[in-house]
């Protein structure tokens, strides 16, 4: 594969990435949580979405895929990704104390054919790791 291929390939996964970041913030948001903040990125690690309720401090990460045919997209969050989360995770609750508590969730998303006209099929998966 060629660089400009590369490029193209890599534009189309980060445009998949942020639509899918998106629903995940509109779904939360129907479910009753707020933002906090969106797109957190440190030198320890980045969180796509920081969400609270009453209750929790929700620290999201969104994995967006055209189907599971390979691999659930939750699968793609595995130890060395949770540790990095957990680090960024760490750095803003020092930074931004807290009395919530801290859960690590992680969306999956499949993107219908369409995106801008059908539903993504949504996973919400509470306190993953």
């Amino acid at each position: 594969m060629n660089k400009t291929m590369n490029t193209q390939k890599s534009a189309i996964s980060r445009s998949l990435g942020l639509w899918g970041e998106q629903r995940a913030h509109e779904y939360l948001m129907k479910k009753g949580y707020a933002t906090v903040f969106k797109g957190y990125r440190t030198r320890f690690g980045e969180i796509d979405l920081i969400m609270q309720n009453e209750k929790y401090l929700l620290f999201v990460e969104v994995k967006t895929r055209k189907n599971s045919d390979f691999a659930y997209a939750r699968e793609y969050v595995g130890k060395a990704k949770q540790a990095k989360i957990i680090k960024a995770a760490k750095y803003w609750l020092m930074t931004r104390p807290t009395k919530l508590q801290p859960r690590f969730d992680v969306i999956e998303i499949y993107t219908p054919q369409n995106t801008k006209a059908a539903i993504p099929e949504i996973t919400h998966i509470e306190n993953a790791f």
